[in-house]
């Protein structure tokens, strides 16, 4: 008996760690910025749980898989999901019209769920504003 807690405890770690699982992007929209580049604001939802597990960035990706840029995460967001962080003054070449926003996590790198985003100003549309935006009820 005195192995069986020893044992459950670890149990019930390995499987706190598992359920934190990969970090998801559950919005995601793109401006088009004066000059012609773009703010990319994202939210992500990670189920941080300190230091050694958090979601520690975002990419944007071209369609072919192509890292366009990086968004660093510099410290773990245990009391705050989801989150939304922003990153402005990324180029963006003129032959593209979507991108894929894709999380990270200290953990397992990237993966989870990712978000397309069509450019503004690139599909027909006049907004400077395209995107997806966070349901209100999943926080």
């Amino acid at each position: 008996m005195r192995l069986a807690r020893p044992v459950a405890a670890a149990l019930a770690l390995a499987a706190s760690v598992a359920a934190a699982g990969e970090a998801d992007v559950v919005a995601a929209r793109a401006e088009r910025q004066p000059d012609g580049r773009y703010r990319f604001v994202v939210t992500l939802r990670h189920a941080d749980s300190g230091w050694s597990h958090y979601a520690d960035g975002w990419q944007v990706l071209a369609p072919d898989g192509r890292v366009l840029a990086t968004r660093v995460l510099r410290h773990p967001h245990v009391d705050e999901q989801p989150f939304t962080r922003d990153l402005a003054d990324v180029e963006i070449t003129e032959d593209l019209r979507r991108v894929v926003i894709r999380a990270r996590d200290s953990k397992h790198g990237a993966g989870g769920a990712e978000v397309q985003v069509d450019l503004p100003d690139r599909n027909d549309r006049s907004d400077r504003r395209a995107g997806t935006e966070p349901d209100p009820a999943a926080k």
